[in-house]
């Protein structure tokens, strides 16, 4: 079978395509919008052939699962976001090499990588392995107490949005946990029995030789798989087209980004011939891979490198995102577009992993409450219907982050006032019509359900 060639690919009928053409023509759509829709291909279901051994489902959750073909049995890599959906993959993966499953490996502790693993478990002795501190973000979360970036991750995911809302996040399709208390939660973790602890570890199973490679990038807890036969590299979330989530909105702690450019750059220098994405199809092709990697890890290193500087000329974060531009030779590549991750969001990660949340303003030392600037603003505006009046002639001209900030004003000072809960709905919906960033896009629209909600509305 051809290298590259999509096992599974199921199809429309070529009528029914049309008619999905034909009414998507009529939506008037943002461009934004169009380019989400567009994006759903990267998504469809399907299992490819990555190499003679390698094989990998994608669009069967939100995060593909590949199967390594040895002669005793198989190597399952990640295991996808829930069991039902990784049982089906199982299945078709039988059809393929019906040999049982004798090592599973995770990239990294996330639950949409391995909520799914008990569906590959054949025998009690399958070997899990993981790098040592899995589930190291979770538990520093936990630890602490702090439990918000639950509500705030759902919001992000877009998980109170409709079908036609919630068109995808970026790197994977949209998803509904059918399971209590979000979508990192279930009753199938699958705990590691065998951990990575030194910078590489050589393991052999099921008549395979891989190698494992500790490799900090969007946890701390990320490997790499590097099967050396083949020469593919299983990248886990340091690598996926689009730009990548160096902050979530959901809330993180600090991702290191010099050494998730660094992750990138070491997976570049194993030469391989494909790389499996964390998400997303994989990438085929030598030269296609090594210009994919090195324009992928060039992006980071820019943005990072481009802040420092400009932190070191005194900018504050606010300053910054205008400082910081990518050139066009990464902006103009689909693969380094902001589907999920964004650049303004990175920039400002840094100054505060670095510098923390004092900006180096003096105004900012002991800044005014948020009731005590509202009062203020609300003054000099000529009082809060003025504020209002202010608002809807944002809304008319477009100016929705405008007209956002000045309903925060109106909101701190009467939380209840239906007008400015409207308009600010329908601020944040124009916002979202407007970002091509999905998750972006789901936490304003998520926000906007919410505040209608509270008027009382729809």
């Amino acid at each position: 079978m051809k290298i590259g060639a999509q096992i599974r690919l199921p199809k429309l009928p070529m009528f029914i395509a049309l008619l999905a053409f034909a009414g998507s023509a009529v939506a008037a759509d943002s461009d934004a919008t169009r380019q989400l829709k567009s994006r759903n291909a990267e998504f469809n279901k399907d299992i490819i052939q990555v190499s003679d051994s390698v094989y990998t489902a994608v669009g069967y959750g939100v995060s593909p699962v590949s199967m390594i073909v040895g002669q005793q049995g198989v190597v399952i890599i990640d295991t996808g976001i829930d069991v039902a959906s990784s049982k089906e993959i199982r299945a078709d993966f039988r059809r393929l090499a019906d040999k049982p499953v004798q090592a599973i490996i995770f990239t990294h502790g996330h639950g949409d990588h391995t909520l799914g693993a008990s569906a590959f478990v054949d025998t009690p002795d399958v070997q899990i392995w993981a790098r040592q501190g899995f589930g190291h973000e979770q538990q520093t979360l936990e630890r602490a107490g702090i439990l918000i970036q639950k509500r705030r991750g759902e919001m992000q995911a877009g998980f109170a949005l409709s079908a036609e809302q919630r068109i995808n996040n970026g790197i994977a399709k949209a998803y509904w946990p059918n399971r209590k208390g979000g979508v990192f939660a279930g009753d199938h973790h699958v705990a590691p029995t065998h951990l990575v602890e030194s910078g590489r570890e050589k393991v052999s199973v099921a008549g395979l030789d891989l190698e494992l490679v500790a490799s900090t990038g969007e946890t701390y807890d990320h490997l790499y798989v590097w099967f050396p036969k083949e020469r593919v590299a299983f990248s886990g979330d340091n690598f996926y087209k689009s730009w990548p989530n160096l902050y979530a909105i959901r809330g993180t702690p600090y991702r290191d980004v010099r050494e998730w450019a660094n992750a990138v750059d070491r997976i570049l220098k194993e030469r391989p011939v494909a790389v499996v994405a964390g998400h997303t199809r994989p990438v085929i092709g030598e030269a296609t891979v090594n210009e994919t990697l090195t324009y992928y890890r060039d992006a980071i290193l820019f943005l990072f490198d481009k802040t420092v500087e400009g932190i070191n000329k005194g900018m504050t974060p606010n300053q910054l995102v205008e400082y910081v531009v990518l050139p066009d030779k990464y902006q103009n590549l689909d693969y380094l577009r902001p589907y999920y991750g964004n650049p303004e969001w990175a920039i400002r990660a840094i100054f505060d992993g670095y510098l923390g949340w004092f900006d180096g303003n003096a105004t900012s030392l002991f800044p005014l409450s948020d009731k005590a600037e509202a009062e203020r603003i609300a003054r000099v505006a000529g009082g809060t219907d003025a504020l209002l009046g202010s608002i809807e002639t944002a809304i008319e001209e477009e100016d929705y982050q405008w007209a956002a900030q000045l309903c925060d004003y109106v909101l701190t000072l009467q939380p209840n006032n239906k007008a400015a809960l409207l308009h600010k709905a329908d601020a944040l919906t124009g916002l979202a019509d407007e970002i091509l960033t999905a998750t972006a896009r789901n936490y304003y629209l998520s926000s906007a359900i919410k505040l209608r909600k509270l008027a009382g509305g729809t």
